[in-house]
């Protein structure tokens, strides 16, 4: 498919930016402005658009409402060039009802065929200290470049779902149920699994090959899968699901599988979470972003846009050189915020990017 980029964007009523139409060049974008006055909320409206859901956790429509609006409904308006087919307006209506989303005035239930990247350099912390957000970052960033897994994953939940509620409950005959619907839950598993080593083999490629291009450094990074179900036949999970069940359902859930599994990240070897200083970890997360993106690009002949919240604080002047040196090499359209005088003054020498600055979420130039 052809590269696709997001040429403009209006929003109304979203957060406390105005109606102001934001242009893009198909290149890098930089968004300068003091912290509070809105850039964030730029990228957060272009992730909504893409994805209609925030990339903040636990946000819903009353924290994306902009306060002072006279009716309560955001509306979205944006022009989409495909280097194939040419432009595209993508539009939407969002109530604290409902959404409705149209493609050339013709209503359109389908996501928009660009996709985003959301690069966040605080979530390096959770990602070394939370396995909960491993496992989430992992399952998200997979599905979004395997439909087969995100169709098996919404399977296996299913079927972990109904396997709990028994466990839970314990209706009459109970533990048949659970009999026949373990085979069901162990191809899952199996197939789940498979998916996520080849997933993290595939990372690794370019893991080590960005940390050196950005950080100038030679380091070998990847990703490790800790399962239970580590080498397991189909047919062994079947037999731990079916050994774990007495115990199961005096617990009243399922204590193990692979949505307990965990990822170790590893930085020459060594656990990056004991191994590395914190300015390590956050190098080598940004690594595993930009990796990921290049194996977007791999997966699907085009790259997704690259939303990047102020990197600043988490690079010197050294590497901050490096990093726009990546972004003008590739291909990608890229929107990077700043609020830091000095990291602005070197986007600002880029003389093709496109340059805002945003005041109070007003668009001054």
């Amino acid at each position: 498919m052809g590269q696709t980029y997001l040429s403009k964007i209006q929003v109304n009523n979203f957060r406390n930016l105005s109606n102001d139409v934001l242009e893009f060049s198909e290149g890098i974008n930089c968004i300068f402005g003091q912290n509070g006055n809105g850039k964030t909320n730029i990228l957060e409206a272009i992730y909504y658009l893409l994805n209609k859901k925030s990339f903040r956790k636990n946000t819903g429509f009353q924290q994306l409402i902009n306060v002072e609006c006279e009716e309560p409904k955001i509306l979205f308006s944006s022009v989409m060039k495909n280097n194939d087919t040419g432009l595209s307006a993508y539009t939407g209506q969002v109530t604290n009802e409902k959404s409705i989303w149209y493609k050339n005035n013709e209503i359109d239930k389908k996501k928009p065929q660009l996709k985003c990247i959301f690069i966040n350099p605080f979530d390096s912390f959770s990602f070394h200290n939370t396995s909960s957000f491993r496992r989430s970052w992992i399952d998200s960033h997979l599905s979004l470049i395997s439909p087969e897994y995100k169709k098996t994953l919404s399977s296996f939940n299913t079927a972990l779902r109904f396997r709990n509620s028994l466990l839970s409950k314990k209706p009459l005959k109970f533990t048949e149920q659970i009999q026949a619907n373990d085979p069901q839950l162990s191809q899952y598993s199996f197939n789940i699994i498979q998916m996520r080593k080849e997933f993290l083999n595939e990372l690794a490629k370019y893991c080590t090959m960005t940390f050196k291009i950005i950080f100038e450094e030679s380091h070998t990074l990847g990703i490790e899968l800790e399962s239970k179900f580590n080498n397991f036949t189909q047919e062994k999970i079947l037999e731990h699901y079916e050994s774990s069940l007495e115990t199961d359902a005096i617990i009243g859930h399922t204590r193990t599988g692979v949505h307990r599994d965990d990822y170790i990240f590893n930085f020459d070897g060594f656990n990056s979470y004991e191994y590395c200083s914190l300015g390590q970890q956050k190098m080598s997360f940004l690594s595993l972003l930009f990796a990921y993106i290049e194996l977007f690009r791999y997966k699907f002949t085009s790259y997704p846009i690259v939303l990047i919240d102020d990197v600043s604080g988490e690079l010197d002047e050294r590497r901050w050189k490096n990093l726009i040196g990546y972004l003008r090499a590739k291909d990608f359209q890229v929107l990077i915020t700043t609020a830091n005088e000095n990291f602005k003054n070197e986007l600002e020498k880029i003389e093709d990017a496109q340059k805002m600055k945003i005041e109070n979420g007003n668009l001054l130039s």
